[in-house]
């Protein structure tokens, strides 16, 4: 960088700059860029020993650690600048000058990091064998070299940098990216300082160059592992959802994800072994990554068996839909892994839509959604977000939330459907019975019926608090009944679940209950489904036995549906059999000569109930055509809406008072 009143150092006819940022140019316009020689009033070199005279006007200040100011001033007047006391001589001030100078050239030379002195055009007037070294250069290569031939022009940078020539700054430090000889990049710490003319307008810059390219190769290490899966370097998922965030970032573009897991992956590590696993979730990596990302999507795993392809620019859900059909096929053929053969299959949910229409975590949510919905609807297949059903999925989250703490708040009732006798001796209907049946009042959705929360309540377990206040509340109620109208004794039929049995004591429940509310055994009937019977454990069947000994009635619900083993019913301590209501649906074709094979079916199994020693009831039965035809086939009673529906405990009053 030229002095602000002279030519460049180094030229022929000027005086020699070497040194490390101390310099002093003279007053006949003839300028040195550091402080090597000293140029007299005639513009000519000074050698040592001679004697010299300094111009009025020049001298250097040097920013920062390396900062020293020779005063032409201190030496008109015989001041020393090492120590700026009075010398006798001129020679003395020579001395003290090179010494001086001295140190300060062994301190630029020998630095362990790189130092540099630039020009006002950019140009490397002086540097040190570390820099040198540093970029695989030699020190009269670098000189004169301009600086963007090192390092790449970067707009910020490059204004900070201009602000600093011009004097508005001091000293910046920035990290920059330099270009060794051979072509690689060369990660830098540089601090670079101003210096000053003894005027205080800025001359030269000083840059000082630290190495930190190993320090940037192990964080450049570590961010990598911190955003890739160490088993199959796919993405992670903190890396996927910086991009899925940056997909977010265009308010006129559209993103499709596609969410996946491998259906039974447990049952590979529970049998072939976790290092099987291993190798089959490398593999998918391996397949989903080849396919997928070259066409500018992003393939991640996002922990587990799950995977997530994202579509940054998604071209409508018919391209998201072909993907997911795509990604099924290819993961379905069979893996030879460790010496095993071995075909698994993927479930994806799969979401589409405009970046205003959600955000991010709203996407990844549905999308795992939707994937669980592919899953119960079969798996080895792709599901489309779809928002009713979503919404459906929202309302039984509710439910199941708030489930517990509506049965503290009371919002549950309990209503009775009748249970009549079809084989009165007038052929009449008998009120023989009443079915407990739950619902719940909820402030928000209304009066539900038990379907829509009764298997939420076997999910979550609430089903066993819910149950044993049914089985109590129905008790009462019949005991009620029975104080009142002792001629015309009703049972009560209460529903359970197998998780009844499993979660809780069953029998000692319902031998408390009867205790508490004194009511008979043989008014108590109690209904489970097959299912419930058939279970893996023999808990639900032992305390049945012990419930049958009881004198309570125990009732087969909804049988026909499940496992409708027939041998297995003879050893059950079962009273009463419960034909599900698909039955007496077919029985509407018989009167318009269609064949009666329902009729048949129902005929077949009552007969082979009273052979048992069982009775039957009939469901749903809907009319005097269908309660003629289940009294023809010996059907012992039935329930439906031709008898009744659901109604509280006063309505069952009122029946009974007309009948007495």
């Amino acid at each position: 960088m030229p002095g602000r009143s002279g030519a460049p150092s180094g030229e022929d006819g000027s005086g020699v700059g070497s040194g490390v940022g101390m310099g002093v140019g003279a007053g006949s316009g003839t300028g040195t860029g550091v402080g090597m020689s000293m140029t007299t009033d005639t513009g000519t070199s000074a050698a040592a020993g001679e004697s010299v005279s300094i111009g009025a006007d020049q001298g250097l200040r040097v920013d920062g650690t390396l900062r020293a100011c020779v005063s032409e001033a201190r030496l008109a007047v015989g001041l020393c600048p090492e120590c700026e006391e009075p010398h006798s001589s001129t020679a003395s001030l020579q001395e003290a000058l090179r010494a001086s100078e001295t140190r300060f050239r062994a301190a630029f030379t020998d630095a362990g990091i790189g130092m540099a002195l630039v020009d006002a055009d950019d140009r490397i007037i002086e540097a040190n064998p570390a820099l040198a070294e540093m970029l695989g250069r030699t020190v009269p290569e670098l000189m004169r070299l301009h600086i963007h031939e090192l390092m790449d022009v970067e707009e910020d940078p490059r204004r900070i940098y201009q602000e600093l020539v011009r004097g508005d700054r001091d000293r910046i430090r920035v990290e920059k990216r330099l270009t060794h000889r051979q072509g690689h990049a060369v990660w830098t710490n540089i601090t670079v300082s101003l210096i000053r003319g003894a005027d205080g307008l800025p001359q030269y810059t000083l840059a000082m160059v630290e190495d930190v390219s190993e320090a940037r190769r192990l964080g450049d290490r570590l961010h990598y592992q911190a955003m890739h899966d160490p088993l199959t370097r796919l993405p992670n998922r903190s890396l996927f959802f910086e991009r899925l965030a940056g997909a977010f970032d265009g308010s006129d573009r559209r993103v499709g994800l596609c969410y996946l897991d491998l259906d039974g992956f447990a049952a590979v590590n529970d049998t072939l072994g976790h290092h099987v696993g291993d190798e089959l979730l490398v593999a998918v990596a391996h397949r989903l990554e080849q396919r997928f990302t070259a066409r500018g999507h992003l393939v991640a795993r996002m922990g587990g068996d799950e995977f997530a392809v994202l579509v940054p620019r998604s071209a409508g859900g018919a391209e998201l839909s072909a993907l997911a059909a795509e990604i099924v096929e290819i993961l379905s053929a069979p893996y030879d892994l460790a010496g095993h053969r071995v075909v698994a299959t993927a479930s994806v949910g799969v979401v589409e839509r405009g970046v205003p229409d959600g955000s991010p975590s709203e996407l990844v949510k549905d999308a795992d959604a939707t994937l669980c919905w592919a899953k119960t609807d079969g798996r080895a297949r792709w599901a489309f977000y779809d928002p009713e059903r979503i919404a459906s999925q929202m309302t039984r989250q509710v439910l199941a939330t708030t489930m517990r703490p509506a049965l503290e708040r009371g919002e549950f009732v309990v209503e009775y459907q009748p249970l009549v006798g079809l084989q009165g001796d007038r052929g009449e209907a008998e009120l023989l019975g009443v079915e407990a049946l739950v619902r719940w009042q909820h402030p928000q959705f209304g009066k539900l019926a038990p379907d829509r929360f009764i298997s939420i309540a076997e999910d979550t377990g609430a089903i066993v608090p819910l149950g044993r206040w049914v089985l109590e509340t129905a008790c009462q109620q019949a005991r009620s009944w029975q104080e009142r109208f002792p001629d015309r004794p009703l049972y009560v039929s209460v529903n359970l679940a197998a998780r009844q049995f499993r979660d809780s004591d069953v029998v000692a429940d319902v031998a408390e209950v009867l205790g508490a509310t004194r009511l008979p055994a043989r008014l108590l009937q109690l209904e489970l489904t097959e299912s419930a019977f058939m279970g893996p454990t023999g808990r639900p069947l032992e305390g049945l036995h012990a419930l049958a000994a009881m004198g309570v009635r125990i009732a087969i619900d909804d049988f026909g549906t499940g496992y409708s083993n027939l041998a297995y019913l003879s050893r059950l301590p079962v009273h009463v059999l419960k034909l599900a209501g698909s039955f007496v649906e077919g029985f509407h074709d018989t009167l318009a000569g269609g064949e009666a094979v329902d009729e048949q079916i129902v005929a077949a199994l009552v007969q082979l109930a009273h052979t048992l020693g069982l009775t039957v009831t009939a469901e749903g039965v809907e009319s005097e055509m269908q309660a003629a035809q289940l009294r023809a086939t010996g059907c012992d009673s039935a329930q439906g809406w031709h008898y009744g529906r659901a109604m509280a405990a006063s309505g069952i009053d009122e029946l009974l008072e007309r009948k007495a």
